[in-house]
């Protein structure tokens, strides 16, 4: 039976943990006695404390971020079948890259109930934690509320500068409910200031000509269309409609599968097909 490893001397205690060294702290007894059993050179005890305790930070910083993003549930890409997805496999590699949140670009998931988009977001954004990114999640609903909540003390410009600390900002279940004025300036006030700031994970039911059923004023849901770009847009399910950048076709509605390539298009970057 092996015996334990004699403890550190209190002073070496004390200093590693003064200077929060905790996986080096708990590690180092045991290496010490396999580096003098094993005879390592001084580098290679260093070498493999300073490992360990990098090892251990990164794991808590990611365990610290994954709290702090909030989301509903764990989904990962590995869960998400692509086999029923009507996401180009090609765009799924892409998005699993995650490039698109360094280059600070807008994911736009559009489709009905049931294809797979809540899932798709959260599982990239705890893909995002996962590489270092920081992370929030809400639901349309609950960042209005926390809009609201800085409005009502005068706070709100600081609650936005706060949210655009995250790397993404994930806006799940976007037009569930309808917003009012004050909900719907907020949500724009909010978006134009992420806008080739920080990239932005949204996902919708309705295709973007119909946002003027959850949006009060007709030119609000233009000006937070016109924002989608650069980014991505993919369209789930059965049918899959992109606008127009300019007022007067947002309205209109183009099948993507029909839809033949127009440099006036302004959507959230790449057209995606399936």
């Amino acid at each position: 039976m092996n015996a334990t490893a004699p403890p550190l001397t209190p002073d070496l205690v004390e200093g590693l943990r003064r200077l929060k060294l905790a996986a080096m702290r708990q590690l180092a007894p045991e290496l010490l006695r396999t580096a003098k059993t094993q005879r390592w050179a001084p580098e290679e005890l260093l070498r493999t404390l300073v490992e360990a305790e990098i090892a251990a930070r990164d794991a808590s910083n990611a365990r610290t971020r994954l709290k702090t993003a909030t989301f509903p549930v764990v989904k990962t890409l590995d869960e998400f079948d692509r086999a029923v997805s009507s996401v180009p496999p090609a765009t799924l590699d892409y998005l699993a890259t995650l490039e698109w949140i360094t280059a600070r670009e807008n994911l736009c998931l559009v489709g009905p109930a049931g294809t797979g988009k809540s899932h798709l977001l959260v599982a990239l954004g705890i893909a995002a934690v996962n590489a270092g990114h920081r992370v929030r999640y809400f639901t349309a609903a609950d960042l209005v509320e926390t809009l609201y909540r800085g409005l009502a003390d005068n706070s709100v410009g600081r609650v936005i500068d706060t949210l655009l600390r995250h790397d993404l900002i994930i806006c799940d279940e976007v037009g569930f409910a309808p917003l009012d004025d004050t909900g719907a300036q907020l949500l724009f006030r909010f978006i134009a200031a992420a806008y080739e700031r920080r990239a932005l994970g949204i996902a919708s039911h309705w295709p973007f000509e119909a946002w003027g059923r959850f949006l009060p004023e007709h030119t609000t849901a233009v000006s937070l269309l016109d924002r989608r770009h650069p980014g991505v847009t993919v369209p789930l399910g059965l049918s899959g409609f992109v606008a127009t950048s300019t007022a007067a076709s947002a309205d209109a509605r183009t099948p993507i599968q029909d839809r033949e390539p127009d440099p006036s298009w302004r959507i959230w970057g790449r057209v995606v097909t399936r």
